[in-house]
């Protein structure tokens, strides 16, 4: 079958990236895709957005390279499509609970036709056509909560629970959506279909519980669970629940707690530390005490000491200071806005969310940042007296680095790109 990429060229803030360059799973996304249709396809062919499809009468699946996917989503679709030997367009139900809770809002890839959205990812058996006929596929959304708050907290923000597929699609067009790709329909998925098959593959479960026996370990400890590496020193003391896996040269410090995370390779995670639900890039240094729940930080970047992060998205090559704390929860019962894919302030439709630091940041110790705020690639920020707290979008503008007399030294690496920008590449 003959694949097609359809370029996204439109850079996703802070990162000033478009989404095929960000890490989805702790691979960039583009690399993510292929190794995902790599059973399917045998020759592929990458266009411009705004290029006719090529006239061929061969076999293809055509798709726009900022969409999220994975293989059970994939081997469904093909599967249908094929068996209906006719041009298919993936499309969503509005009943369906995650693409609407999560995949939907701050969207702008999604074309609403009737109670459907359709998707950029078509399947033409004999070359491409006018039309195509849409093709809905269930995410088959498992409800999960993630917090244990008092019920009075729950019922002025809403339930906290994420509504988790075992299929995942969806268009990146934000960070929010790095959010929700690499957490709820990445690590999230990987926990429930953990769970299901558990409950009805009796040859599974006595093979785990065999494993865990000889190993004289707890299940969730087994090697079945936790995947690890070639050449990585981890500390007994080290508490490490799976599914996690973690990549090659991994140093693990004592007292360390690591539950269902994706670690990348050449990481050196400190004494203390605590990781949940979280991925974490290739050459990432986290020193001790450092905490992370649903966060992911891409490779090269260091989170320092005592510092706490939940529900963010951090960059690549980026520096995050001692005692910093991303909150995730408003003080007072107000919606959560983030940009959306038009850079308009929108309802996230999350009642707690963290926040989203660009590439080649350096933020100083004891900043404190408020949920859904941004903080653009290449801003260097210091606490002071006029700045501890950062309530709004920060700009490249309005980085710190610009005052400071070495200010030179600090290269600006992922510059803004506008629309006019777009349209030269």
């Amino acid at each position: 079958m003959l694949k097609i990429i359809l370029q996204a060229l439109r850079p996703i803030p802070p990162f000033n990236e478009p989404a095929r360059d960000l890490r989805i799973q702790n691979v960039p996304l583009w690399l993510w895709q292929r190794d995902i249709l790599a059973p399917y396809v045998n020759k592929e062919l990458e266009i411009a957005s705004q290029e006719h499809l090529p006239q061929l009468h061969d076999e293809m699946l055509v798709y726009r390279d900022n969409l999220f996917f994975d293989e059970f989503y994939m081997r469904e679709f093909i599967r249908l499509a094929r068996q209906r030997k006719r041009p298919s367009r993936a499309a969503f139900s509005i009943d369906d609970l995650a693409f609407r809770e999560h995949a939907l809002p701050l969207s702008s890839s999604y074309t609403q036709s009737g109670s459907l959205y359709l998707v950029d990812m078509w399947y033409y058996p004999n070359g491409p056509e006018a039309d195509a006929d849409p093709l809905v596929i269930d995410m088959q959304a498992r409800e999960i909560g993630y917090y244990h708050v008092p019920s009075y907290m729950a019922g002025q923000r809403g339930d906290l629970v994420y509504q988790v597929p075992m299929r995942a699609l969806m268009a990146i067009d934000c960070w929010t959506h790095v959010f929700i790709a690499d957490g709820v329909f990445g690590l999230f998925a990987r926990g429930a279909r953990f769970e299901e098959r558990l409950k009805s593959d009796l040859p599974f479960k006595l093979g785990l519980i065999a494993t865990a026996l000889y190993e004289g370990r707890q299940l969730l400890e087994c090697s079945r669970l936790v995947q690890i590496g070639k050449n990585c020193v981890i500390d007994p003391h080290a508490v490490i629940h799976g599914p996690t896996t973690i990549g090659d040269n991994v140093t693990i410090g004592a007292g360390a707690v690591i539950e269902n995370c994706i670690i990348g390779s050449n990481v050196n995670i400190s004494q203390g530390v605590q990781l949940m639900l979280s991925v974490v890039g290739d050459g990432t240094f986290l020193p001790f005490r450092a905490a992370m729940f649903m966060t992911t930080i891409m490779e090269n970047s260091m989170i320092a000491q005592n510092t706490c992060l939940q529900m963010c998205v951090v960059g690549r090559n980026t520096f995050i200071g001692a005692g910093s704390t991303f909150t995730d929860y408003n003080l007072l019962p107000a919606t959560i806005k983030a940009m959306d894919g038009y850079d308009e302030l929108k309802s996230s439709n999350r009642p707690v969310l963290g926040g989203a630091v660009g590439h080649n940041c350096r933020l100083g110790a004891g900043l404190i940042v408020f949920p859904a705020r941004m903080i653009e690639s290449d801003v260097v920020l210091a606490a002071s007296k006029e700045r501890r707290v950062v309530d709004h979008d920060v700009k490249y503008e309005e980085s710190d680095h610009h005052k400071m007399r070495n200010s030179h030294l600090h290269k600006r690496l992922y510059p803004r790109k506008g629309i006019k920008d777009i349209e030269s590449w």
